[in-house]
């Protein structure tokens, strides 16, 4: 099917669907590679390595940075476009790192990394996103502007995009739109998701120390002991955040660990609270952040003890431009479609593609990989140890990505 929008071009759209379709194969053998060999964090080099052995020989140069094993793989096209003589910049991106955690799929692919999973589906991101590579290198000559290819590890946590960003790989071409895919085994398989305006939450990482004084657990009263202070706070935190963040601008805040004591008969001297922050604005971010302080700091000092609140940032909010969440609608809409795309609501999970959408204008889709013939709804979601998709999605991936950067370079976001 080829793509139904109005070019301000001379320029014909591509038959995308038969490319991803054709594209499959070379895709599931990447991805299965990737897959029983994952690396965690900012340094992935097998992976790179991998990813760099399916490009090798296309006409793309290649720009690596100091802080991790990601890079750019920059595609330029062969004819001028309406944004200037070299036409206009457009970014996608795939991430390619793992979580430490142990498969239970029984794959024949399964993870030979003792700790490590492809549990979130970069296996199969990086995996479209060569794909992509590809297929648009065998239509360069066409091409009326260039693509930059983001492989970026450390998503899952370890803040990778802003490490490339800081790099200065998106700099030299800066592109003037980005996008990402996420698969998401837990929606129909092909259907894209997403909205405009916020998509996915900010992330803070919330620790506190409360200090008293430990002694004999049957003297209590010649102790000051932080376990009662500690569990005030916990309570203390949840009153505001039912209390005082509004609903229509929501905040989670979870106290997930407690540390303290070593034996029954002893008070301990201090506990240590750990904790997640998630808000869809960086409004009720900042407001949450300073009730946390304050609660910690000033209930422990009620009680006569010593309130240490830490707050390690995370990912900023997810933000979505309305004109590049449209072009993907419209994509979406004309690859598979009409019902192929759904609005969803903002979601309290984050995502670190939001660095790029604070550098760029752009937008971030889910694309559905529920495996034939489940349930999405019951299927094991992101990050289980059991979590497994439907490969197909990648041909669905393969030619979205393709399709969003040809409407694009040919017509900006008219």
């Amino acid at each position: 099917m080829s793509l139904d929008f109005e070019s301000t071009t001379d320029w014909a759209p591509t038959d995308w669907t038969a490319v991803g379709e054709d594209s499959l194969d070379d895709a599931i053998t990447l991805r299965r590679a990737i897959h029983a060999d994952p690396e965690v964090g900012l340094h992935c080099p097998r992976t790179s390595d991998k990813v760099k052995a399916a490009l090798a020989g296309l006409p793309l140069e290649i720009r690596e940075g100091t802080s991790t094993t990601g890079f750019v793989a920059i595609l330029r096209g062969g004819r001028g476009g309406t944004a200037g003589g070299n036409g206009r910049t457009v970014l996608l991106r795939g991430d390619m790192d793992a979580l430490p955690m142990q498969e239970e799929t029984g794959l024949p692919f399964a993870s030979k990394i003792d700790g490590a999973m492809h549990a979130c589906g970069h296996d199969s991101h990086t995996a479209m996103l060569v794909g992509a590579a590809k297929a648009l290198c065998a239509r360069r000559d066409e091409l009326p502007g260039t693509v930059v290819f983001m492989f970026q590890p450390g998503e899952e946590g370890h803040h990778g995009a802003r490490h490339m960003i800081a790099d200065g790989l998106l700099d030299s071409p800066l592109p003037e739109a980005g996008f990402a895919l996420h698969i998401s085994p837990n929606m129909p398989m092909g259907h894209v998701v997403s909205r405009a305006g916020t998509l996915m939450a900010s992330t803070d990482t919330l620790r506190a120390t409360i200090t008293g004084r430990g002694g004999h657990a049957a003297m209590p009263h010649d102790c000051l002991d932080p376990l009662p202070i500690a569990c005030e706070i916990v309570t203390a935190l949840q009153t505001y955040v039912a209390r005082q963040v509004a609903v229509t601008d929501p905040a989670v805040l979870s106290i997930t660990k407690l540390h303290a004591g070593s034996v029954h008969n002893v008070i301990p001297s201090t506990v240590e609270m750990l904790g997640t922050m998630r808000t869809l604005s960086e409004r009720t971010r900042e407001q949450v952040r300073a009730a946390f302080i304050r609660m910690v700091e000033g209930i422990a000092a009620a009680h006569g003890a010593v309130g240490t609140p830490t707050i390690e940032e995370g990912y900023p909010v997810t933000v979505n431009d309305e004109r590049a969440t449209d072009l993907m609608k419209a994509c979406a809409t004309a690859i598979g479609g009409e019902g192929a795309y759904q609005v969803m609501p903002p979601m309290m999970g984050a995502e670190d593609f939001s660095y790029v959408l604070q550098k760029l204008p752009g937008a971030m889709a889910f694309i559905g990989a529920a495996p034939e013939g489940s349930d999405p709804r019951t299927n094991p979601p992101l990050h289980n140890t059991k979590m497994t998709i439907d490969e197909r999605v990648m041909a669905h991936g393969i030619a979205m990505h393709c399709a969003v950067a040809e409407r694009f370079l040919a017509n900006g976001f008219d």
